[in-house]
C-alpha cells in the first residue's frame, strides 16, 4: 500500500498548452502534478505520417524560432510546475499577418504525441492537435 501511495504521489500531470497571444505563437509541455516526468520521445504527425523532429513538419527557417528534439540518447525531465519548449516564435512589430498566419496554419495541420514516464516508470501518453492555431485569424 505504502508502494502505491508514494507511486501516486509523486505522479506528473501532462498538459500540452498553445498559446498564440501578442505575436507570440508556442506549445509547451506543461507538468502540472507533483512528480518529474522523464519525456522518451516526441513525435510529430501530419496526416499520418510521423516525423521525431518538428522542423521536418515546418517549411520554416530553423533559425527563426525555437525548437527541441528528443533523441535515444538525448532525453528531457521536465520538474513539477516547470514547462518544456517545444517549439516558440516570437515575431517583430514589421512582421505581416500573413507570415503570422502562415506558422499559424503550418502548426495547425500537427499532431503532436508525448511518450514518457514517472520516475516509477509507469508509462505516459499525451496527445493534442495544434488545430487550435487556426481557430480564427487574429491579426
Amino acid at each position: 500500500m505504502q508502494r502505491v501511495h508514494n507511486e501516486k504521489s509523486l505522479k506528473p500531470l501532462v498538459q500540452i498548452d498553445l498559446l498564440d497571444r501578442d505575436k507570440l505563437i508556442f506549445v509547451h509541455i506543461q507538468n502540472n502534478g507533483v512528480g518529474p516526468l522523464i519525456i522518451d520521445k516526441l513525435t510529430f504527425f501530419i496526416n499520418d505520417k510521423s516525423y521525431g523532429n518538428i522542423e521536418d513538419c515546418l517549411a520554416l527557417d530553423p533559425k527563426s524560432y525555437q525548437h527541441l528534439s528528443i533523441t535515444e540518447a538525448v532525453k528531457k525531465v521536465i520538474l513539477p510546475g516547470t514547462y518544456l519548449e517545444v517549439f516558440s516564435i516570437r515575431f517583430a512589430e514589421q512582421d505581416t499577418c500573413e507570415e503570422i498566419d502562415n506558422v499559424r496554419q503550418q502548426l495547425s495541420v500537427l499532431k503532436l504525441k508525448l511518450e514518457g514516464r514517472d520516475i516509477y516508470n509507469n508509462r505516459i501518453i499525451a496527445k493534442r492537435y495544434l488545430h487550435w492555431f487556426i481557430r480564427h485569424h487574429i491579426c
